[in-house]
């Protein structure tokens, strides 16, 4: 393995192994505190543009199969780890990380002091960064590293929504049986693709919908053609605010249809309702946060990924505050008060778990048959 540089904008500097693709990125640095679910998070579309700081020690030990991805290829712009397990064992396991991220041309490194790297964000904020295995001139990486412009402002939907409408038929992976299908279609739901996840789509079968996924670009009239019964609003990455395309289409979406909204779909509804978002000092990036259902006072851990949030103050009196992130306050949910719209700032669908909060799936379709 080639020596490989991680450097901060701040100038800050770690020294380690290049594993997977070979050469030079940039990207915002965020770390993610889940113990497993590596090939989810790689695959996430949310993730893009930004460098993951896994926190759990060893990574790869089970290897990458061809069931347990969110999209069809890697997002992070680097995955950054302490160790990583050259051996893998799963009867699922299809390669190894190693080829896996070398195969998409992505870049790894490990070997770093993770903590300390982890510490770091924690204490000054997520940042810009360049990894590089190509050159050992550090003055000239730190250089690289200070000019990188932030996410904030940045239109990156454009970059990972898809480019043309489709129909998702696949539920979610049984063990011995496969990709659940359903036997009855009771709802048509529409799903704007800011960066969609595929556990969203099987969750939505699983619950017997029929999914029409349509690009982020789409408008009132694209989708009214497709007469659905709701409309779906994703995840996604980034700055909600840049977003305009999406937030207008929401504002033409409600009083229409039933709304349900994850992640970047809630900041963007939110939006849409009148409220502002700001950027997080390090944001939400794990399998193990606490969030409590205010209707029903109980607590769901949840798995979470986003590096803006919902601005509480400025929600309007038609948007009641359904959750809220035990760890440091932040808006986690909203709903209309008169309409069938509702949102979460959180994964209910993550794979590979938990799944405290699946039942939202089950609540949209209630509003779907109000």
């Amino acid at each position: 393995m080639n020596k490989a540089y991680l450097v901060l904008e701040d100038g800050t500097i770690f020294c380690g192994k290049n594993f997977g693709a070979s050469g030079e990125t940039e990207g915002e640095v965020v770390f993610n505190t889940s113990m497993t679910g590596y090939q989810e998070i790689l695959t996430d579309p949310s993730y893009y543009g930004q460098m993951v700081v896994m926190t759990y020690p060893m990574i790869g030990n089970y290897g990458v199969n061809n069931v347990d991805i969110e999209s069809s290829k890697p997002y992070v712009s680097a995955f950054i780890v302490k160790e990583y397990s050259k051996v893998y064992s799963n009867y699922r396991a299809s390669s190894s990380l190693g080829d896996y991220l070398k195969k998409h041309n992505t870049i790894g490194i490990e070997g770093i002091d993770t903590r300390k790297l982890v510490k770091h964000i924690r204490e000054k904020g997520s940042m810009n960064a360049i990894i590089s295995n190509q050159t050992s001139d550090l003055d000239l990486l730190k250089d690289k590293a200070c000019t990188l412009t932030p996410i904030v402002g940045k239109d990156l939907v454009k970059e990972v929504t898809t480019k043309k409408k489709y129909i998702w038929e696949e539920g979610t992976w049984v063990l011995g049986k496969g990709f659940y299908k359903p036997e009855k279609i009771l709802c048509h739901v529409v799903a704007v693709d800011f960066g969609i996840k595929r556990n969203i789509l099987r969750h939505l079968v699983d619950n017997n919908c029929k999914v029409t996924v349509v690009p982020a670009f789409s408008s009132i009239n694209d989708i009214a053609k497709l007469k659905p019964d709701a409309v779906f609003l994703s995840n996604g990455p980034g700055d909600p605010e840049p977003i305009k395309y999406g937030i207008e289409l929401t504002k033409s979406l409600i009083g229409k249809y039933p709304i349900f909204g994850i992640c970047l779909g809630n900041q963007i509804l939110s939006i849409a309702l009148g409220a502002k978002t700001y950027k997080l000092k390090f944001g939400h990036h794990g399998g193990n946060h606490p969030v409590k259902d205010l209707s029903t006072g109980k607590v769901e851990i949840t798995t979470q990924n986003h590096c803006f949030g919902v601005d509480l103050t400025t929600l309007k009196d038609n948007v009641e505050l359904t959750h809220i992130n035990l760890n440091d306050g932040t808006v986690e949910g909203v709903k209309h008060k008169t309409e069938p719209i509702f949102s979460v700032q959180y994964h209910p669908e993550n794979g590979p778990g938990p799944h405290d909060s699946a039942y939202l799936f089950k609540r949209f379709i209630e509003y779907i048959n109000i």
